[in-house]
């Protein structure tokens, strides 16, 4: 079945003259929700292949160890237990929201772009996203964009006191060699060879081709420009670039933030119930 339209609603907003804007609304939560439960299972490539042929979504294939693993990453669990059932909620939410975040890029972007799958673990950490660019016929990387997902309750604070700090350390090079390593494997996925994707692999440390994509999850009340102002304050700090190159995104939910999360997963767990039984292609 085709699509009329994507899960997610992108469109561009002002913000300031630091940085340009997009805001992120769910069209269709219970397709968002399918496609969110299919990275889950660690079928990335599956939900690129769905987003690219606005088809509706369904895996590849499930196994019942497929459907265990992705309900633990979808279900909270505060405090410790053996067996594991989930995870706190904040490690939940930030791997559903760094879905959101990768699911917004490819319908934005679309098949062109290069994409680091999400983290399958909720506990991940290190770079929450990477994007690359190519020039038409693959010799050289146009622009390489580093995202930064914060699912916060406090989101003006996230992306003052650990935001910046992150994109700082990307934009002086520190722990380069973690965007050179995922960049080189981008690079092999668009069918570059192994010498040629390392000797591209150094366009990623170029700042004057680098974008920064912070994104942010706010409920309506901070569905403003003068909000997105304050959430996004002093991103000039990262210097040396263009208004365009600092991107502030606002994934806006409504009132009680957490539960809507909770709801999403929710209806993304009952998706994968439906699969109990089912062994092979689906």
């Amino acid at each position: 079945m085709v699509l009329a339209q994507f899960p997610l609603t992108t469109s561009l907003c002002p913000i300031d003259a630091d940085c340009t804007g997009e805001r992120w609304v769910a069209n269709d939560e219970v397709e968002l929700s399918r496609i969110i439960a299919i990275i889950a299972m660690g079928q990335a490539a599956q939900a690129a292949h769905i987003l690219q042929e606005l088809s509706a979504a369904a895996p590849a294939f499930t196994t019942p160890e497929l459907g265990t693993e992705a309900k633990i990453r979808l279900t909270v669990q505060e405090q410790k237990q053996t067996p594991r059932i989930g995870y706190p909620r904040v490690q939940r939410d930030g791997f559903i929201f760094e879905a959101i975040s990768w699911i917004a890029a490819r319908q934005v972007y679309g098949a062109g772009c290069f994409m680091k799958d999400p983290h399958i673990s909720a506990t991940s950490q290190g770079l929450d996203g990477l994007m690359l660019e190519l020039s038409a016929d693959k010799s050289d990387v146009q622009m390489t964009t580093v995202f930064e997902d914060k699912c916060s309750d406090d989101p003006i604070s996230t992306f003052q006191y650990k935001v910046i700090p992150a994109f700082q350390d990307r934009h002086d090079n520190k722990r380069s060699a973690e965007i050179v390593s995922a960049a080189t494997v981008l690079l092999r996925m668009a069918g570059i060879s192994e010498g040629n994707s390392a000797q591209l692999a150094a366009a990623v440390t170029d700042r004057a081709r680098r974008r920064y994509r912070a994104a942010m999850a706010v409920t309506d009340a901070s569905d403003s420009q003068d909000a997105r102002k304050d959430i996004f304050a002093n991103y000039a700090k990262i210097k040396d670039i263009t208004q365009g190159q600092r991107l502030g995104a606002c994934l806006v939910v409504p009132p009680e933030l957490r539960n809507w999360f909770e709801r999403l997963a929710q209806v993304a767990v009952s998706y994968i119930d439906s699969f109990e039984g089912e062994v092979g292609d689906v």
